[in-house]
């Protein structure tokens, strides 16, 4: 997958955990497991912005983009 969510960096720099963070998103644990482990083949923007916003980080401090290699 071309784009990579990296969600442990900022979830240590907040100290806060999978289970934290998915209540106070309001998804499963294993929804946010899914995106922290590069499983997910979408996100919502609600859901990025609920993210962004209890993190305090812009959609760019977890989404980044890598060049698949062919």
């Amino acid at each position: 997958m071309a784009i990579i969510i990296d969600l442990d960096v900022m979830l240590a720099k907040r100290k806060m955990s999978v289970t934290e963070l998915s209540e106070k998103v309001g998804i499963t644990q294993a929804n946010v497991s899914i995106l922290k482990n590069n499983r997910a083949k979408a996100i919502r923007f609600s859901t990025l912005d609920k993210i962004c916003s209890i993190l305090e980080c812009q959609p760019g401090d977890i989404l980044k983009y890598q060049k698949e290699s062919h």
